[in-house]
């Protein structure tokens, strides 16, 4: 039996019996998310890239596809995942870091991972395969699923099939390293970003602010005259470290928050150690305070906290929804899951 029809047959029984499943990958972010519940139903038996245009900077495969394989194709021409999905581990898929809308260090320069994602085939909660979008950037029209389906964690159906954006990578990179205080870092990142600078990724923890340039080689050496500060020899080591949380500010088993807020906000003070990227947007804080107080101080600054990792989960992962939005939520998970079977709880 194909193998779309057994994930059918599987859907199916499972909407008849109101029995949860649990869509899983490589299980790298098994972690992430309010809770686990369902059995398993394994992506790594639909694997496969599909189809790859470097002509036309796009690349299909099917959701069990390892991310290190895609990525693989993508280095063979020069190419790369501009929002630099991390992986917390060698299983990593496609489809997880598709569902799990986590982007790494270039972010804020290149975009989040639902501004790659061009197309997708979803398994529903009815067992039908539904299509949206496409392989073009013109293909995309009205309300854009396939984009909507980022981040989505798995509740809405089974992420069959993607096609994503790719783009070449800069002919030039390096990093530099300075001494400076936070509030400066913050000001100077917001300064910096409003000019035509080529930088991509920025992270600043313990008094230490990290810039990566990337771009035309004369464009990098331009403003690494400028800038001055010391060069990084292993650049390309220190920003996987942050993607995927290897850096030393990530390790033990205490709560880790993740604090989405606008660039310009000054030091959020909340009693524990913080490394700042995307220029001021993405702030990673270590402290146990009540989520309470956290989100209020938070939430006065115009922006939301998530539980990223550890901690409490009681208090809710992600940011509480207002009541109008929940209800979207709502309605969009009674029209794609109306049994509610695929990863229940998982996000609210």
């Amino acid at each position: 039996m194909h193998t779309i029809e057994q994930f059918q047959e599987r859907v199916r029984a499972a909407a008849a019996h109101k029995q949860p499943l649990r869509i899983r990958g490589g299980g790298t972010k098994d972690w992430y998310g309010q809770r686990l519940e369902g059995e398993v139903l394994d992506t790594r038996g639909y694997a496969g890239i599909v189809d790859y245009e470097p002509t036309e900077l796009v690349i299909t495969a099917r959701c069990g596809t390892l991310l290190s394989e895609i990525e693989a194709a993508l280095a063979e021409r020069n190419q790369m995942l501009a929002f630099e999905p991390p992986h917390f581990g060698d299983g990593a898929t496609l489809g997880g870091a598709i569902a799990a809308g986590l982007a790494g260090p270039r972010r804020a320069s290149s975009g989040g991972v639902r501004d790659f994602v061009l197309g997708a085939k979803l398994l529903d909660g009815k067992g039908d395969v539904l299509s949206f979008g496409g392989q073009v950037m013109k293909n995309v029209a009205g309300y854009d699923v396939s984009r909507m389906l980022a981040g989505s964690l798995g509740t809405l159906g089974l992420l069959l099939e993607v096609s994503v954006k790719v783009l070449p990578k800069p002919f030039a990179e390096t990093t530099l390293r300075f001494a400076i205080a936070e509030i400066e870092a913050i000001r100077k990142l917001n300064e910096w970003g409003g000019q035509p600078l080529p930088i991509s990724a920025s992270c600043w923890h313990d008094g230490v602010l990290s810039l990566r340039l990337s771009g035309a080689q004369a464009a990098v050496d331009a403003a690494v005259r400028m800038f001055g500060g010391e060069t990084v020899d292993d650049c390309d080591r220190f920003w996987a470290s942050v993607r995927e949380q290897q850096h030393p500010f990530f390790a033990g088993e205490g709560a880790l928050w993740r604090l989405s807020v606008p660039s310009t906000t000054g030091a959020i003070v909340l009693g524990g150690a913080q490394l700042i990227e995307w220029g001021g947007a993405q702030r990673w804080l270590r402290t146990d305070l009540d989520a309470a107080s956290i989100r209020r101080t938070v939430a006065a600054s115009g922006g939301h906290a998530t539980l990223f990792r550890g901690g409490d989960k009681s208090a809710g992962v992600f940011q509480p929804l207002q009541p109008a939005m929940a209800r979207i939520h709502e309605r969009l998970k009674d029209s794609f899951d109306p049994a509610h079977i695929y990863n229940p709880g998982r996000m609210y």
